[in-house]
């Protein structure tokens, strides 16, 4: 009897162009080959029929799935990193349980492989005010911040001295795009907050708090892409004094801290400390990956809130 080939069952798909360039870059080619592959058999797993991709992401492929009983569902599936990301991102998602963050499903540690409920438009487009944009996220995800001791996340701490080195080391290497009060403000603020750091206070936050990151859900709104701290709550509220960086300097900027403060009955000081440094470390990420005029626009502001003090 003659041996019978085994054939590898594949499809077409179509991979965002900056996810495809991502996974070049991280040397992932054999999981951009296998990605059909990858998809066939958690739709046999799973019993879910996987549609056209979804733009937005940059770290992963994301696409429209329906399971058998009708439910509209995302797959996503990340690009391998040594940084086990998946199990990162599984976890968090596992601790937030649908609660502030998108509930998650299923998921495969191993492949990389999420399964999650589908939402809605993103916050930004719906076009709405600043302050109406503030309104929401403040209340998103308030509903994800909890104790969560055990899970073994990283610190505020821990986040914060790698944000200095990261704003220290890609200062030099991108010759010094912003003066180097900037880079000082910027790492006095991070040891300031590093110093204020309490364990038994620290609660899970998102760490990517931004209206790209909140989708419409059938309850108000939910976030996406959580990075996934044990931090205290301020950490947070800081990503929304980094966004928006032009409108920041309309009238007094440390009233956008105050005002958060007062919504979430936080501190207003660690509010500010952790968007000079997330508007520092963010805006030398942009200049490195060219997202203008955004890291410009930081820049420019982180300037002139130095001169201020």
């Amino acid at each position: 009897m003659p041996e019978i080939a085994h054939v590898r069952i594949t499809r077409m798909i179509k991979v965002p162009n900056v996810v495809r360039n991502k996974a070049i870059v991280l040397g992932a080619e054999d999981w951009l080959e296998d990605l059909s592959s990858l998809i066939i058999e958690l739709e046999d797993r799973w019993k879910i029929t996987v549609g056209p991709s979804m733009e937005g992401g940059t770290e992963s492929y994301v696409a429209e799935a329906v399971g058998e009983d009708g439910a509209q569902v995302v797959l996503k599936l990340l690009i391998p990193r040594e940084n086990e990301a998946a199990a990162h991102e599984i976890k968090v998602l596992q601790i937030a349980d649908g609660k502030g963050c998108v509930e998650l499903i299923k998921s495969d540690e191993a492949m990389g492989a999420l399964l999650l409920e589908r939402l809605g438009p993103t916050l930004h487009d719906l076009s709405l005010s600043i302050g109406e944009r503030h309104e929401i996220l403040c209340a998103t995800v308030e509903r994800l911040w909890r104790p969560a001791p055990d899970s073994g996340l990283q610190t505020g701490a821990e986040k914060g001295r790698w944000l200095i080195q990261f704003i220290l080391e890609l200062w030099e290497k991108l010759n010094h795009p912003c003066s180097e009060r900037v880079v000082d403000q910027a790492v006095s603020c991070a040891e300031n907050r590093i110093a204020s750091h309490d364990p038994e206070k620290a609660v899970l936050v998102h760490g990517d708090v931004h209206q790209w990151n909140a989708l419409q859900s059938s309850d108000g709104f939910k976030l996406i892409d959580p990075d996934g701290l044990l931090a205290e709550a301020e950490y947070d509220l800081g990503i929304l004094m980094r966004e928006d960086p032009i409108e920041l300097l309309d009238g007094d900027p440390r009233e956008r801290a105050r005002w958060l403060a007062r919504r979430c009955s936080l501190n207003a000081t660690a509010i500010w400390e952790w968007g000079v440094v997330e508007r520092v470390s963010t805006g030398l990420l942009c200049t490195q990956i060219d997202l203008q005029p955004l890291g410009i626009d930081m820049l420019r502001t982180a300037e002139q809130l130095a001169v201020l003090g």
